[in-house]
C-alpha cells in the first residue's frame, strides 16, 4: 500500500507547529537556564526579566497540556496572539475597515449624523452623496417644483380614540421602549430629561416605572409586558389594583402600551437571573429577591384576539381613560387578521398600535431570533396599515413604527408606508454616547449606557447627555419637516407610498405603493382582499389566534 502523500499546506502547517513548539521550548529552557547561570553576577535588571520568564513558562506549559483549545495546545504562548487579535476584530473593523454606508447594524454615516445633531455640530456634507444611486435598493423621495414650509404643528400627533378620556398630543418621534436595568440609571435620567425639555415621550420598556423615569418629569408611555413588572401579583399575574394605583399616582404617565412581542425576539420570553436582581430592581418590578424571574412568551391575563381587546378596554378603564394600545412584531398574517376581525365584531379598538420590525432592536436575543424570526418592519407596517384601511378602521387608530429610525428620511419613509409617527431606541442611545461597541448584553458597555456597573455608569454625566438627546430630537424633526416641504407637502397626512421611489433593477424604478400589497378602503368588508393574503383573511377567526 503506497504511503500517503503530504500536501504542501499540510507540510507547512506541520513545520509551523514544530517551529512553534521548538521556539517555546528553546525560549523557556534557555531563558531560565541563563537566569540561573548568570543571576549571581549580572546587572540587577536581569532579575526583573527572570520574573517575566517564569510566568511565561508556566503559561506555555499549561497551554501544551490543556485539552480545551487546540490552537493553544499546538502553539503554546503564540496561540494567544490569535485570540488577542480576534478580540480586537470588532474595533478594527469599525474604525479602519467598514465603509461609511455599510449598515452593520448602523453605518458610520448614520451614527455620525446622530452624533453631530446631538452635539449641535455641523451635519451637512460636501461633494455629493456617498451612496450608489444606481444600486438596486436605492430609495429616494421626489421633490416638488413648488416646495412649501410646513408649520411646527405638523410635527405633533393626537393619540386617543372616541373612548379615550385623556388623549395625548405626541411628537412624531419619541423614545422607544428600553427598560431600567437594560439601560443604566444615568441613561434613563438623561433620556427622560431630554424628553421633558423637547416635549416628547419616553417609553419605559417592560421593566416597570423606576424613580429615574419619574425624577425629571418627562412624559411616559408605560409598557406592560408578559411579566407585568410594576403591576404584578406574587404569582406573576396582572394586578389590577396596583395598576390603577400607579396610573392615579403618576401624572407623568400619558399612554399605556401592552407589549405582545418585540422585533428583537418575537414570541420569546426571558429569565432575569436572581444574581441580577438588586433590592432596587425587585422593588420596581415587584418581584422577589433571591429567585429567578420568568418573563413568559405569552400573556396570562387574556386569551385570543377578543380577550386581547377586552383587556385593552380594561386597561383604559383602570387607567382613568388614558390612550391604550399594543405593540407587536407581525408574524402570521392570519393571526393579525384575527385581531382585525375581533375589532369589527366587538367594536373595541386600541387607541394606537406600535409595529416593530423583525430587524431586531436593543433587546439581547438568540441569533436565530434576531436573524430569522419576525416580519421586517416595512412589510409588517404595510400590512397593518392596509388591512385597517380595508376594514374601515384606520381613521380611528394611530400607528407607530419603530425600527432603525435615525434620520428625517427614515421618519418620512415609515409614514409613507402607513405610520402616523415613529419611536427610536438605538438612535437615542447614540445620542447618549453609544459607540456601537456591541456589548449591550455583557454589562460591559464602555459608555455607561447599557450597563449597571457603577464604575461605567459614573462616566455618563446626565446633564450634558440630556441636552444631546434634546438636540438630536429637535434637529431630526426639523430635517423631516424640511423633506416634507421639499416634496410639496404641508402635513404628514399627505404622505403616501406613492411618494417614495426604489430602484429594483438597472433602469427600473417603482413606487413603494407598487411593491407592497394594496388594500382598497373598506374592501375587506366586501370580501375584496389582495390575492397574497386572501386565504389568511378567510381562515382568520376572532375566537382564537
Amino acid at each position: 500500500m503506497p504511503a500517503p502523500q503530504t500536501t504542501p499546506d499540510a507540510a507547512f502547517g506541520s513545520a509551523v507547529e514544530s517551529w512553534s513548539r521548538k521556539a517555546f521550548c528553546t525560549f523557556a529552557i534557555g531563558a531560565n537556564a541563563a537566569a540561573f547561570a548568570l543571576g549571581g553576577w549580572v546587572h540587577p535588571w536581569f532579575y526583573a526579566l527572570y520574573a517575566l520568564f517564569v510566568p511565561l513558562t508556566i503559561i506555555g506549559t499549561y497551554d501544551a497540556l490543556q485539552k480545551r483549545h487546540t490552537i493553544l495546545r499546538n502553539f503554546p504562548l503564540f496561540g494567544h496572539i490569535r485570540y488577542f487579535l480576534e478580540s480586537l476584530r470588532p474595533e478594527i473593523r469599525q474604525y479602519f475597515i467598514e465603509s461609511d454606508s455599510e449598515d452593520l447594524p448602523f453605518s458610520r454615516e448614520k451614527r455620525s449624523l446622530v452624533f453631530q445633531r446631538a452635539k449641535g455640530q455641523l451635519d451637512t456634507r460636501p461633494f455629493g452623496t456617498l451612496r450608489d444611486v444606481n444600486a438596486i435598493g436605492y430609495e429616494w423621495v421626489n421633490h416638488s417644483l413648488s416646495p412649501v414650509t410646513p408649520s411646527p404643528e405638523a410635527a405633533r400627533l393626537l393619540i386617543g380614540g372616541p373612548r379615550c378620556k385623556k388623549p395625548y398630543s405626541s411628537s412624531l418621534l419619541n423614545v422607544s421602549a428600553m427598560s431600567f436595568g437594560a439601560l443604566s440609571k444615568n441613561a434613563i435620567l438623561a433620556l427622560n430629561m431630554g424628553a421633558k425639555r423637547g416635549n416628547f415621550a419616553h417609553n419605559t420598556g417592560e421593566g416597570g416605572i423606576s424613580p429615574y423615569h419619574l425624577e425629571p418629569g418627562g412624559d411616559l408611555i408605560w409598557q406592560i409586558g408578559t411579566g407585568y413588572f410594576g403591576c404584578r401579583r406574587g404569582d406573576g399575574g396582572f394586578d389590577e389594583g396596583l395598576f390603577r394605583e400607579k396610573c392615579a399616582q403618576h401624572s407623568a404617565i400619558k399612554m399605556i402600551e401592552l407589549k405582545l412581542s418585540q422585533g428583537a425576539k418575537p414570541a420569546h420570553g426571558g429569565i432575569l437571573p436572581a444574581a441580577k436582581i438588586t433590592p432596587e430592581i425587585a422593588a420596581i418590578r415587584h418581584v422577589p429577591l433571591g429567585e429567578d424571574v420568568n418573563s413568559p412568551p405569552a400573556h396570562s391575563a387574556f386569551q385570543g384576539p377578543t380577550g386581547l381587546l377586552l383587556f385593552v378596554q380594561k386597561l383604559r378603564e383602570l387607567s382613568g381613560g388614558l390612550p391604550v394600545g399594543f405593540k407587536l412584531c407581525v408574524g402570521r398574517p392570519r393571526e393579525w387578521f384575527s385581531i382585525v376581525k375581533a375589532m369589527l365584531e366587538t367594536g373595541i379598538l386600541p387607541d394606537f398600535i406600535t409595529v416593530d420590525g423583525g430587524e431586531g432592536g436593543t433587546g439581547a436575543a438568540p441569533l436565530e431570533f434576531l436573524n430569522s424570526i419576525g416580519m421586517p418592519l416595512a412589510d409588517g407596517l404595510s400590512l397593518v396599515h392596509g388591512s385597517l384601511e380595508g376594514a374601515n378602521l384606520r381613521s380611528q387608530i394611530r400607528i407607530i413604527a419603530t425600527g432603525k429610525v435615525t434620520s428625517g428620511f427614515d421618519i418620512l419613509r415609515h409614514i409613507a408606508l402607513g405610520a402616523d409617527g415613529c419611536n427610536a431606541a438605538r438612535a437615542m442611545m447614540f445620542a447618549l454616547g453609544c459607540i456601537q461597541a456591541l456589548k449591550c448584553n455583557t454589562n460591559k458597555c464602555p459608555t455607561g449606557v447599557a450597563t449597571t456597573d457603577p464604575k461605567l455608569v459614573a462616566g455618563l454625566v446626565v446633564e450634558p447627555k440630556s441636552e444631546r438627546v434634546y438636540s438630536y430630537h429637535k434637529r431630526t424633526i426639523h430635517s423631516f419637516l424640511e423633506m416634507l416641504g421639499a416634496a410639496g407637502l404641508g402635513h404628514p397626512d399627505a404622505l403616501s407610498a406613492d411618494h417614495v421611489m426604489r430602484r429594483i433593477a438597472t433602469g427600473k424604478i417603482k413606487r413603494l405603493a407598487e411593491l407592497y400589497p394594496q388594500f382598497r378602503r373598506g374592501g375587506l368588508l366586501e370580501g375584496d382582499c389582495p390575492e397574497c393574503y386572501r386565504d389568511e383573511w378567510l381562515s382568520a377567526s376572532s375566537a382564537s389566534f
